[in-house]
Formats: structure tokens, sequence, C-alpha cells
């Protein structure tokens, strides 16, 4: 049997989060195609809209957790927050795949450094699960149909069985019809700019009131990037980690540590760490 048979075959345990909240129509069209797939799905997500939450946890105040129906809970905090509290307390049965999504809206390039799509999915791989952050390359006239047809696509074929320790699939699918998808392609992580970025609302001598929003952003579409990818009508795959250690520069920043002696400081006494 191959693998992929092997998956089709198998009913996974889903947890279902995202950042639109939990009434959204994204997370709502997986869970359903998902069901309908005979995965067994749970739906922890905040009880209203928390994008660009990022990887921020609500401090010092109680969060209030309603459940809403059957295996459905609102919690009224963060993305991240609803993964902890999901595994943590509310969920008791072993857990196969977190899925973050479908967000309507990208998450390529920095964006994902904003995301709270991105950010449920990376605490759930902090705890040690399996997870996924699916995107809908578009704010308005969502297809969400496609993104969760290729959700489910992906699962039965095994991505679930290909996700490393510490590490997500950060998945981001075109707004456009199924069958006009081109294929799959696995992609880095592209740079996007915004322009007009911060929208002045209301000023006096005193201050002023700000948005901050922008205009469509401008991506830099270079090859074998998400956006590329996302762009000719490919589903995108950017495995992504969190080691954000850059050993590239620590030959330069090891020179300048032994030029300036600070590698070990000493005293006139032979002791470390004397007066500078």
């Amino acid at each position: 049997m191959t693998l992929a048979a092997e998956f089709r075959e198998k009913e996974l345990n889903i947890l279902l989060t995202n950042d639109d909240g939990i009434n959204a129509p994204g997370i709502r069209c997986l869970a359903e195609h998902l069901r309908t797939a005979r995965h067994n799905v749970t739906i922890i997500a905040p009880d209203r809209e928390r994008s660009a939450a990022s990887h921020s946890l609500s401090l010092r105040r109680p969060i209030r957790v309603d459940r809403i129906a059957d295996n459905e809970f609102a919690v009224g905090g963060t993305p991240v927050d609803c993964v902890i509290i999901a595994l943590q307390k509310l969920v008791r049965a072993h857990i196969d795949l977190v899925i973050s999504g479908i967000n309507a809206g990208q998450n390529m390039g920095e964006d994902i450094i904003y995301s709270g799509t991105v950010a449920a999915a990376v605490e759930a791989s902090f705890f040690g699960f399996k997870a996924l952050a699916v995107s809908l390359n578009t704010y308005r006239d969502h297809i969400f149909e496609t993104a969760a047809r290729w959700v489910v696509r992906l699962i039965d074929d095994g991505i679930t069985d290909l996700i490393q320790a510490r590490q997500i699939i950060n998945i981001n699918v075109p707004n456009i019809d199924h069958d006009l998808v081109r294929g799959v392609r696995l992609t880095c992580v592209g740079h996007r700019k915004y322009y007009n970025f911060i929208k002045i609302l209301d000023e006096d001598e005193h201050g002023f009131d700000y948005q901050i929003g922008g205009d469509q952003p401008i991506w830099d579409l270079h090859r074998g990037t998400d956006a590329e990818a996302v762009g000719e009508g490919f589903v995108s795959l950017t495995p992504l980690g969190f080691d954000m250690t850059r050993g590239d520069a620590f030959p330069p920043l090891l020179e300048w540590l032994e030029e300036h002696d600070l590698l070990l400081l000493e005293s006139k006494s032979g002791n470390a760490a004397g007066d500078w």
C-alpha cells in the first residue's frame, strides 16, 4: 500500500484555528470539507477577528472561553491563546494535525511575521504537533472552496507525514476556481512592499490618530518565491523553520570580538571581568 493510499483510509483528528474569528467563512469552509472527507474536526478559534496578532499572548487579564457547539469553542484571545488552551485543556484526544486558516488574504513574504494565522501553526509546532497554515491570495471575493479542496487533497496524499519537528508548512492558494489551479510549487519566502502604509485619520495641535493598512502589496516576483508561484496560478508550499540564529553572521562577529579582545575579559590580577 502506498503512503497516499494509507492516508486516504485514515481518519485524522484535526484541530482548526485561525485569526479571522470562529465564524469566518474560511474556517467554516475548511471544516465542512474536512468533515466530508471523514476527518474528526475540533474548532478552537478567536471570538472575533484578530488579524496581525502575530505571536502575541493575552497577559494579565482573564480570557473567556465559550462552547458554541459540539467540539467548537470561541476564545476571547489571540490565535496563540487559542492553541495553548486547546492543547493544554480543551482537547483530550490525540491530535494528528493542527491547521490554521483558511485566512482571508495571503501570508507570504514578511507578512508571515505579522500573521496570527502563521503564529498559531508555529505555536502548535512548539508543542510538538504537526501544523499547516493556509491562506487565500485575496482580500475580497474569496473562493475558499479552492483552498479547502487542496488542503484535503494534500492531507490525503500524506503531507502530514512530511512535516518535521519544529517546522510548519505555509500554504498559499491562488483565488481562482479549483479547476484552474496549475499545480503545486515548493517555494521560499518572498519579499513585499506596502505603500501608503500609514493613514492619518485626524490631527490637531496635540497629536493625531492614524491607522495602519496601506495599499495592495507590491511583490518582488523572484523565481522560486511564494508570490511568484501564486501569481502564476500554483499552490505555494513553504516549509518554515524557527531556528532564528544566523550562522553566516558568526565569522565577522567573531573576528570583531577577537580584534577588540572581548572573548575573555581579564583583570590585571588575572581574574575574569576586571574593571574597564
